[in-house]
């Protein structure tokens, strides 16, 4: 594992302006993350593609994190935290701006590329941006820092929908057999505004984010330097942290519960639209979509007082299975019910990563640094299970595939209750 010590005595006055640039960043990368949950029904209804190929937004995306997280610590060693922060910015920034050309040419394939690109940047924000939380200020007060920057992080994944409902889904997409009747004037002209729905936001993105890059390269953050941790003599002498059965549950928890909460995400638009569940246009089906995500800020708020007093796993068992309930009732329900259980899970997803992150590394001792990389590999499943539940959406319906999700929760209550115990 690696240990960060800082080569300055921390000081909360002087710290408190480069807290403030890096707690933008967790809520910038919250923000770009859930705007594909409004582009994935607008690439839909663009490209008339089925929902097996939409999620393919996801699975590009997720995919970064388990390609790029290894070489970006790697790269981090060699260019430092700062300069990662940086390359990860402006890295970030290129994919934003791909998503220009992409529109123009009306091509899916550059499309997902271009998010890959940005998962990228996002990946090597994250791994370069973390550490810098912990040393800012007093080491007494690292965890309550980084729940605060959590909790702006869910706050950009609550205004994003919102926002890009206003934005991106604010022209009308027109049916395949409505395309047909547009001569080429007209067609042009259509073309052109629904490359402008999703070009306008993504050059201010990008705009965004080579400004902040700029200002991170001009100003001074804390030296940062990586030491080996050492042991603890009362560690065990097993040679990897696979051989923790606790770990590798987690894992598969953590693939689980990212696979899971982003495949509703990534259905919520598409679902209330139903005309037996809300029958919403797509623009004001994105605005609801805010509730989601914004329940896991609440949740959180509520989760870090709660769980003072109450055991981990029992919490996230707690949480699990109600999730998994509401999630049973939206399938069974109909209308404004089942509705407002799928935007309810969202309060309940709140506490879920990051206990079972804690929980999986537990005990560890030196193998804690392999075991948090095996934990972030495992995000890869908001890659994969969204298209595993668009390949069933395809099959059984919208609101039946939502049995994967289902599937995930129960996993993740046998964690809470006793996957997490170690052996």
């Amino acid at each position: 594992m690696i240990n960060l010590t800082n080569t300055v005595k921390p000081d909360k006055n002087s710290y408190l302006g480069s807290l403030t640039l890096l707690t933008s960043l967790f809520f910038i990368w919250g923000f770009i993350t859930c705007l594909n949950d409004i582009l994935i029904p607008h690439l839909k209804s663009v490209f008339t593609l089925n929902y097996t190929q939409a999620m393919l937004v996801q699975f590009c995306f997720f995919t970064a994190y388990f390609v790029v997280s290894v070489p970006s610590g790697y790269l981090v060693e060699k260019i430092d935290y700062k300069g990662g922060i940086i390359a990860g910015l402006s890295i970030a920034g290129i994919g934003c701006l791909l998503l220009y050309p992409a529109a123009s040419l009306h091509s899916y394939p550059l499309f997902l590329t271009a998010f890959f690109v940005l998962a990228s940047g996002i990946t090597l924000l994250q791994v370069a941006a973390n550490p810098y939380i912990t040393i800012l200020g007093d080491p007494k007060t690292a965890s309550s820092r980084l729940t605060m920057t959590q909790a702006f992080n869910s706050l950009g994944t609550a205004i994003a929908p919102y926002l890009g409902a206003l934005f991106i889904l604010a022209t009308a997409v027109k049916s395949a057999d409505e395309i047909k009747l547009l001569n080429a004037d007209q067609l042009s002209a259509y073309q052109a505004a629904q490359a402008a729905a999703v070009q306008t936001p993504y050059l201010l993105l990008a705009a965004v984010l080579f400004f902040i890059a700029i200002v991170f390269a001009l100003i001074k953050l804390p030296k940062i330097e990586a030491v080996k941790m050492q042991g603890s003599g009362d560690e065990d002498d097993r040679d990897s942290a696979w051989n923790y059965k606790h770990l590798v549950l987690g894992a598969i928890g953590i693939f689980v519960y990212v696979g899971g909460e982003v495949s509703i995400g990534s259905f919520l638009i598409n679902f209330l639209s139903e005309p037996s569940i809300a029958g919403l246009a797509e623009q004001e089906a994105g605005k609801y979509v805010s509730f989601y995500w914004g329940g896991a800020m609440v949740g959180r708020f509520i989760g870090a007082l709660a769980m003072q007093k109450i055991q981990p796993g029992k919490a996230l068992a707690f949480n699990a299975i109600t999730a998994a309930l509401l999630v049973l009732i939206t399938m069974l329900g109909s209308g404004h019910v089942a509705m407002w259980t799928i935007l309810a899970v969202g309060l309940f997803n709140s506490i879920m990563f990051p206990t079972i992150f804690s929980l999986a590394l537990s005990g560890l001792g030196k193998h804690t640094g392999q075991g948090s990389g095996i934990l972030c590999a495992a995000i890869v499943g908001g890659a994969v299970l969204p298209v595993v539940q668009g390949a069933c959406a395809d099959w059984i319906g919208i609101q039946q595939a939502f049995f994967i999700p289902v599937l995930c929760y129960c996993y993740i209550a046998y964690y809470g209750w006793r996957g997490y115990k170690p052996a």
